[in-house]
């Protein structure tokens, strides 16, 4: 089955944005990630909704070291790769495949992508 996409930024709850299969789905090229802090990273996405600052979508990027601030809420589902996550003054946690994890605003830390990793990504 072709993955069947919207990418209207619509709020109507009588046709809401679908996404039949976010593992296979075709992604655009976002380009190199502006995050990396050595070799370049490339990424691609697709946003499936936005509502102004909110947004919803699939995200993927290749493997290497990046820094992060964020600048709002996301939450993630991993659907494959795997990257190791350092929290600024914390420990590093492992995430992979199936696993969930919430960013709140302001979060500062690293990111280490092993392989190339998919997210499911929502920005609140």
């Amino acid at each position: 089955m072709t993955p069947s996409t919207s990418t209207s930024a619509s709020t109507s709850s009588s046709n809401p944005p679908f996404l039949s299969d976010a593992t296979t789905a075709d992604l655009e090229d976002w380009g190199a990630l502006p995050e990396a802090t050595a070799d370049l990273m490339r990424t691609s996405g697709v946003i499936i909704w936005e509502d102004g600052e909110k947004q919803a979508g699939v995200w993927e990027c290749t493997p290497g070291p990046s820094r992060w601030s964020m600048p709002a809420n996301e939450f993630i589902y991993v659907l494959y790769g795997r990257m190791t996550v350092t929290p600024d003054g914390g420990e590093p946690t492992d995430v992979g495949p199936g696993d969930t994890m919430v960013f709140p605003k302001g979060w500062t830390g690293d990111w280490q992508i092993h392989e190339t990793m998919r997210k499911l990504y929502v920005l609140f």
